[in-house]
């Protein structure tokens, strides 16, 4: 047992320095090159797919790409979970037994947070959990973000075909107009469109939810008026707070879309910039970091959503102020 674990070691430290030696070997045939990067998504058909009366022309962009990769890949993993049910197995293993090791963690964690509400929450929680874990992690696959199509600038860089029909970017930047390339498949939480359709998901669900649980008088958390004229200090108080719990509402809707943008887009650019200027070895750890960090932001944004769901079910009475 002993020698089999030593080998097995021998075997991993060799395959990291064999990785580090090829990676030296990589950068003097290929030197990297400091890729073009832009907030906004990239569009890749020339021409729009269609026009809409009110939103204009709609363009196809790498974002869209990436997701409809992401939804391949949920619905390939959903396939699997289902076939392995199928198959009868009181064992669950592979891809089966972790799907439901964190659907499990999932579902405590709301049952402990929702109470009864938890079989209605959770879905959500769920939802947005796998979707923003697999669209995060999409962007560190090879190809993503460095493979596409080469458009011209005016500060670009010189390019060298390598088989016919295909080239790569040189680190020489051009004189006069260059080419940069612009990628096929872009990482989807990098685009502010994608961050803000989920934090308006989130937070429309959270009040359809609260509506639910306590019907019409859910509403009087924005504007409560119930002492306002009985007891005027109190329910001046009451009527202020509501007006902030109002603005909070909207307020949540910045911080989930800017939060989770924010920190994926700031790694593509730290990994940009680690690649060009230390392109051996030290773009493992910053990989390393994106693989965590992806993990952190998917669960903050669902774990977020499922408290704001579950505060949204809790009354908000005026019953202390009758105490007081």
């Amino acid at each position: 047992m002993e020698t089999t674990r030593k080998w097995r070691y021998g075997v991993n430290r060799w395959i990291v320095l064999l990785t580090i030696i090829l990676g030296i070997i990589g950068v003097n045939i290929a030197a990297p090159v400091r890729p073009h990067i832009q907030v906004a998504p990239e569009v890749l058909s020339p021409e729009p797919l269609f026009t809409l009366p009110v939103i204009g022309d709609f363009y196809l962009t790498n974002t869209m790409i990436a997701m409809f990769i992401g939804d391949v890949i949920i619905i390939l993993i959903a396939l699997a979970v289902r076939a392995a049910a199928r198959r009868g197995s009181l064992v669950p293993a592979g891809i089966s037994n972790a799907i439901e090791g964190l659907m499990e963690v999932v579902y405590n964690l709301t049952e402990t947070s929702a109470g009864r509400w938890a079989k209605t929450i959770f879905p959500w929680f769920m939802t947005i959990l796998l979707l923003v874990l697999v669209a995060n992690l999409l962007k560190i696959l090879p190809g993503v973000e460095s493979i596409g199509v080469l458009h011209h600038l005016h500060h670009g860089h010189e390019i060298e075909e390598v088989l016919p029909g295909v080239y790569t970017v040189l680190p020489e930047e051009a004189e006069g107009e260059g080419y940069v390339v612009t990628p096929f498949v872009r990482g989807l939480s990098t685009d502010l469109n994608f961050t803000v359709a989920l934090a308006l998901i989130s937070v429309f669900m959270t009040q359809v939810i609260g509506v639910r649980a306590q019907g019409a008088a859910y509403f009087l958390k924005f504007a409560n008026v119930r002492t306002l004229f009985s007891k005027p200090f109190f329910g001046a108080m009451d009527f202020i707070v509501g007006l902030l719990e109002l603005i909070s509402e909207f307020a949540k809707i910045l911080s989930f879309s800017f939060r989770l943008f924010g920190v994926m887009f700031s790694g593509v650019v730290l990994v940009a910039l680690v690649a060009t200027m230390l392109p051996v070895f030290m773009p493992s750890f910053v990989y390393m970091f994106e693989v965590f960090m992806a993990l952190i932001q998917a669960f903050v944004f669902g774990m977020l959503t499922m408290v704001f769901m579950s505060q949204a079910t809790q009354g908000h009475g005026a019953e202390e102020h009758t105490e007081h």
